[in-house]
């Protein structure tokens, strides 16, 4: 093959590369332009730890679950949040104790997105220790343990935040 043909045969490659780049470029921009409607379909979920007593974890824990219940709602994506508590961080769900009661009841009403969880191991030890029932706000549902239920939403790919 001469230098004149050589040169031929590449430079038609490069035409046959170029007719075909933008439409394979083209498809390529359509399915990044829909993967993310996609995934938006699939509700995210975040469940959010608390085990402390401090009130102003707890106000954390509801600034989170509120902020990320907003992100998502703006764009109209799906959202579950859960507020799992045991050991200390119980009395945020504790009717008699709670200093965060109030706002609880408000997010409840208002956002189906965020639910409450209480370890039931903790409130029967509490109970135990104080000699008395131990009172859950109405929004609570109980679960056997806080732990155990942090364990199986995270292997079901929930995301972990610890406030």
């Amino acid at each position: 093959m001469t230098k004149l043909n050589q040169a031929m045969h590449l430079a038609a490659v490069c035409v046959a590369l170029l007719l075909l780049a933008p439409p394979a470029m083209a498809q390529s921009r359509e399915l990044a332009a829909t993967a993310p409607a996609a995934a938006s379909k699939k509700a995210h979920r975040l469940v959010l730890q608390v085990n402390s007593n401090e009130p102003a974890t707890m106000t954390l824990a509801l600034n989170n679950a509120t902020n990320v219940e907003q992100y998502y709602k703006e764009r109209s994506e799906k959202i579950e949040i859960e507020i799992v508590t045991f050991g200390p961080g119980l009395h945020m769900l504790r009717d008699d104790t709670s200093p965060v009661k109030d706002r609880i009841k408000a997010i409840a009403e208002r956002s189906p997105a965020i639910s409450f969880k209480a370890c039931g191991n903790t409130q029967e030890n509490m109970g135990k220790a104080e000699n008395k029932a131990i009172p859950l706000v109405a929004q609570a549902t109980l679960v056997k343990s806080g732990v155990v239920r942090l364990m199986e939403l995270q292997e079901q790919g929930w995301t972990y935040v610890r406030p």
